[in-house]
């Protein structure tokens, strides 16, 4: 997965990627060629006294020295500019595809963990290819071309790298293999912590009003202390891999001085070939050391690269038409014929049989006990679900065979809970229409009935609204809802249940204003009160996912049983209140 994911994403770079090796490839060889000069300072310049020599060889050291610097930079430059492309990128298409999700993906992965998979996965890919195109292009060269040179300078002492090198290798692989299960379960306590956080900043009103703060602190505790175990750990193991690295890096110096001195000693080997043959060795060490300190991040990243795959391969239920009609000759017509919609694997469907029509200037009213299936009929006119069975027409076309943005922008939906995006109260109003005037702004409040606790606030249209609106009330949040839908001017107005946090003299007031204003438009209410849907042209009343009856407010009086109970039960709660 990994390996596939920077493959796809890294293939634009590939030119800057090989900059970067051959600024490595530079900088490395540079670095190589030092100790060597070093060698060649202490063997003909001071066990000599040439000093004139000494000058000249550490002019062309401190030449090499620039080479290799300005190179290593240049590579750090164009590999992390490799890396935060890479990132952008990789965002942008999980973006782009969690967008193109209908709200079966969205539950089935859940807000929390796209938010994750994002964020921090991705960030934990981008930080390897940031560290593999700064530090693991390099540690091959340097570990090869040290290999090549300590041998140049002598043969004798190869055996050590036979002997460390290994070492090393074993005993930092010993270490990851034991980090790859638990960079897996620490992805996953984020996921928990994220969720729960989540949970309690939206859902705090709720959690105060049942005085739940303690049990939710320790809901949290529990999630924060798995997710700290996890990490500590990984921490632990982490930390077990410095001591080790230099332990056997202080083992090899002392092992290449005790056996190089009795060389030296012998005149088998000249001083300064032993501290260039060190210098070597610890170079390839140190190359050894960052591949697997790079080694170290590779689990976690599989494991992001894994969970960003998964939300990448997966293919939304509602999939846009491969030949989209975008042009139709009706305008604001609705049919469904035998709608029905289930979710997988479940035993029954929860629509079924869903068939009714309904046209411009037309007014249909939904309604039916909690559960009956009424916001999941609303949703499948815009595509956030797709019906299993039957048709869902706008305008006398198949909803799956419309293009995607011509059906969007002749629906203006309300739903069921009002959302408001941060910015100002024109912003939001302007979300469906963003040449919309000032003079239609303040129209369509006025429809709303909205104007007044507007013109109230200070900066009016610019007053800020923050996430989520949760700085107006539920009825302000959805009388600007019903203002962003009347700015688009669509063709399909869909009210999910969007008069209930009204009381009923506004409620009355708006449905009054709403008339003149949609009379070239069809209209669907989902409603809960009898008096919100009284006068619609035509009411469906749905019944465990099944319409039970249809007609007018006084013909559903007169045959539909399930109606009657309705209008009963509210009746009978208006004269107990």
């Amino acid at each position: 997965m990994l390996s596939r994911l920077l493959r796809t994403y890294l293939k634009p770079y590939s030119s800057t990627l090989i900059i970067v090796v051959v600024l490595q490839l530079v900088g490395t060889m540079a670095s190589l060629y030092l100790p060597s000069l070093n060698a060649d300072i202490i063997d003909q310049g001071v066990a000599v006294g040439d000093t004139g020599y000494i000058l000249t060889t550490g002019g062309w050291m401190l030449a090499v020295s620039l080479v290799q610097i300005a190179c290593s930079i240049a590579a750090v430059y164009y590999g992390a500019r490799a890396a935060m492309g890479f990132g952008r990128d990789v965002r942008s298409a999980v973006f782009h595809q969690v967008g193109g999700f209908s709200a079966r993906e969205v539950s089935q992965f859940g807000a929390p963990s796209l938010i994750t998979r994002s964020i921090n996965d991705v960030q934990q890919v981008q930080i390897l290819v940031v560290m593999t195109c700064t530090m693991l292009v390099a540690a091959p060269i340097m570990c090869v071309g040290g290999i090549i040179m300590a041998l140049r300078q002598d043969i004798g002492l190869s055996w050590l790298m036979l002997v460390c090198v290994p070492a090393l290798l074993v005993s930092i692989g010993l270490i990851i293999s034991r980090m790859v299960p638990q960079f897996r379960a620490l992805q996953t306590r984020i996921d928990t912590v994220n969720q729960v956080m989540r949970e309690q900043l939206s859902g705090i009103r709720v959690v105060r009003a049942f005085v739940r703060e303690r049990e939710e602190t320790q809901r949290f505790a529990v999630a924060n202390t798995a997710l700290t175990d996890t990490s500590l750990r990984v921490g632990r193991l982490t930390a077990l891999i410095f001591p080790i690295v230099m332990l056997i890096l202080n083992a090899s110096s002392v092992a290449v001085l005790w056996f190089g001195s009795s060389r030296v000693d012998s005149g088998e080997m000249q001083i300064g070939a032993l501290t260039a043959f060190l210098m070597y060795l610890m170079q390839i060490l140190t190359s050894v050391m960052m591949a697997t300190f790079i080694s170290i991040m590779i689990p976690r990243a599989a494991v992001c690269a894994e969970r960003i795959i998964e939300v990448l391969d997966t293919e939304s239920s509602v999939v846009p038409p491969k030949n989209p009609v975008r042009q139709v000759h009706t305008r604001g017509e609705l049919e469904m014929r035998d709608v029905e919609f289930r979710y997988p694997g479940a035993a029954a469907p929860v629509l079924s049989g869903i068939s009714f029509r309904t046209t411009a200037g037309q007014t249909t009213a939904i309604i039916g006990s909690t559960g009956s299936g009424k916001t999941t009929l609303v949703s499948l006119i815009p595509r956030l679900f797709d019906a299993t069975a039957g048709t869902v027409s706008v305008d006398g076309v198949d909803v799956r065979e419309l293009d995607p943005q011509m059906l969007w922008t002749r629906i203006g939906l309300v739903p069921q809970k009002p959302y408001l995006f941060s910015g100002t109260v024109a912003s939001n109003l302007r979300y469906g229409n963003p040449d919309a005037t000032d003079e239609e702004l303040w129209e369509a409040l006025e429809v709303a009935q909205a104007r007044d606790f507007v013109e109230a606030m200070p900066e009016a249209l610019e007053a800020p609204i923050t996430q989520g609106g949760t700085n107006v009330s539920g009825g302000q949040r959805q009388r600007l809802s019903i203002a962003r839908a009347l700015v688009s001017k669509p063709e399909i107005y869909l009210f999910d249940d969007s008069f209930s946090a009204l009381d009923l003299s506004t409620d009355a007031r708006l449905r009054a204003a709403l008339r003149p204003h949609t009379a070239q438009a069809a209209v669907i209410i989902v409603g809960q009160r009898i008096s919100t849907i009284a006068d619609a042209d035509q009411i469906i009343v749905l019944d465990d996912g099944v319409i039970v009856g249809k007609g007018t407010h006084d013909e559903l009086l007169d045959s539909c049983p399930t109606y009657i109970e309705i209008v009963e039960s509210q009746l009978a709660v208006e004269s107990a209140a």
